[in-house]
């Protein structure tokens, strides 16, 4: 029996909406339940995607972790907006996001970085994430020289840290027989949400 969405019964805030489908796919034992897709915008006007992991969210937005200066970073350098897409394939659902876009504060930067296990930060402070490199070997030599440098103790570096999704507009999406599925729309109208049906 597949599940059904009515805008009538949705919650009224969009970010309780979204916990509410987040822990029904963590009791549902999705795999990757915090894994969606980044779409962003470059300097040239071209789409670019990839997937990231959502690692906060609350009334402001969706929080994840990167290389500023990686491809996604100078995207959202030139266009400070984006798109998050999460597809939880067991439950016949879909969440899409649109909104701005900013770093997140050098505080919750470091404190998440302080969190991760000790290889991911010295992975985050040797890798030139995007740019070409001449091979592995030359980039297990640059994990080495952090290991090296930082010890069991790397403090942040600066050209690393997070972005919150700042949302105006989240499409919640559940499947249906028939391909007549349901989608409702939250869109912000100065400090409201706007709640919409779409057809499918």
């Amino acid at each position: 029996m597949r599940e059904s969405l009515d805008e009538q019964d949705v919650a009224r805030d969009p970010i309780a909406q979204f916990n509410r489908w987040f822990d029904e796919a963590v009791a549902a034992n999705m795999p990757m339940v915090n894994s969606m897709s980044l779409a962003t915008v470059g300097a040239d006007g071209g789409p670019s995607a990839r997937i990231v992991l959502l690692k906060g969210v609350d009334a402001r937005g969706f929080v994840f972790y990167t290389n500023y200066a990686s491809r996604k970073g100078a995207d959202l350098a030139a266009h400070p907006v984006a798109a998050l897409l999460f597809h939880w394939v067991e439950l016949e659902r879909e969440v899409r996001i649109e909104g701005r876009v900013e770093k997140v504060t050098a505080a919750e930067s470091d404190d998440y970085f302080a969190s991760r296990p000790l290889g991911s930060r010295h992975a985050a402070i040797a890798s030139p994430q995007s740019e070409v490199v001449t091979n592995r070997a030359a980039l297990e030599a640059l994990f080495a020289d952090a290991e090296k440098s930082q010890g069991p103790t790397p403090k942040r570096p600066p050209h690393w840290g997070g972005y919150r999704v700042l949302p105006t507009a989240l499409e919640f999406w559940q499947g249906r027989p028939n391909r007549l599925h349901d989608r409702v729309l939250y869109s912000r109208v100065g400090d409201a949400w706007k709640i919409e049906r779409l057809a499918p």
